[in-house]
């Protein structure tokens, strides 16, 4: 574990994300990580259940990223190139195979390994425009994965062990956000890109109110997904996003 980061390892919690965030809000430091062997009430994007049985990576990070919000965004992207980074780091035969999925998603042989989930502190000052911290939820599938999900999943399977993902998660971020720091979200957005899935092919974007069909052009400035679609580009900044089936 780099010497910047502060370990909280407990055996079960209902949430990582929920006591990281009380840890938050009660000063805790910044790179504090919160690590459970299962969660009994995890959760993903928009509230969708997670299910959290031993065998697998929870965790929540509390940054302090003393940013906008809206650069605080970038740290989702930032963190699906650090757990990209860790499963190369521990090695295997999938170290060739990652790939990034917009928004959060990583990706092994073109199935589900990991998802992502960023919560900020609220403010209730209209002029202030930087989080006190931010929660990184990360979940990665080692040894188990769900099968009755929408998209595809997999696990990392024996090679990998959850200890050895955790150390590489802390070690990979700090460098991702060392970088980040110096350079910005540019090099946050060339790398994500170059790991991204379906760049340049068709994709579908599946909106609250409607369904997009496009060309997959990249990532925007702000990390927005760009969609070119009966001759016009739009920025999604909001979607669950599909590609089209092999065979």
């Amino acid at each position: 574990m780099p010497p910047a980061f502060k370990l909280v390892a407990l055996e079960s919690i209902d949430s990582t994300n929920v006591y990281a965030k009380q840890l938050a809000d009660e000063g805790t430091q910044d790179n504090t990580l919160v690590w459970s062997k299962q969660q009994s009430s995890g959760r993903g994007r928009r509230g969708r259940e997670w299910v959290s049985n031993p065998g697998n990576v929870y965790l929540s990070l509390i940054s302090r990223p003393g940013c906008s919000f809206l650069e605080a965004s970038n740290l989702s992207f930032l963190t699906s190139l650090v757990v990209c980074d860790a499963i190369e780091a521990v090695g295997g035969p999938y170290a060739p195979k990652i790939q990034c999925k917009w928004p959060n998603d990583v990706l092994v042989e073109d199935k589900k390994v990991a998802g992502i989930l960023l919560e900020c502190a609220a403010t209730i000052d209209p002029v202030a425009k930087t989080p006190d911290w931010v929660v990184i939820g990360v979940g990665i599938n080692v040894s188990h994965y769900p099968e009755d999900t929408e998209y595809p999943a997999t696990a990392l399977g024996d090679i990998y062990t959850v200890e050895a993902m955790v150390t590489a998660f802390a070690e990979q971020f700090q460098i991702w956000l060392d970088r980040w720091r110096e350079f910005g979200f540019s090099v946050v957005r060339s790398a994500w890109m170059q790991r991204a899935k379906g760049i340049g092919g068709p994709i579908t974007a599946r909106l609250p109110d409607e369904t997009i069909e496009g060309i997959f052009k990249g990532l925007g400035q702000d990390g927005a997904l760009i969609l070119e679609t009966e001759g016009k580009e739009r920025h999604i900044t909001a979607a669950d996003v599909f590609f089209p089936q092999k065979g």
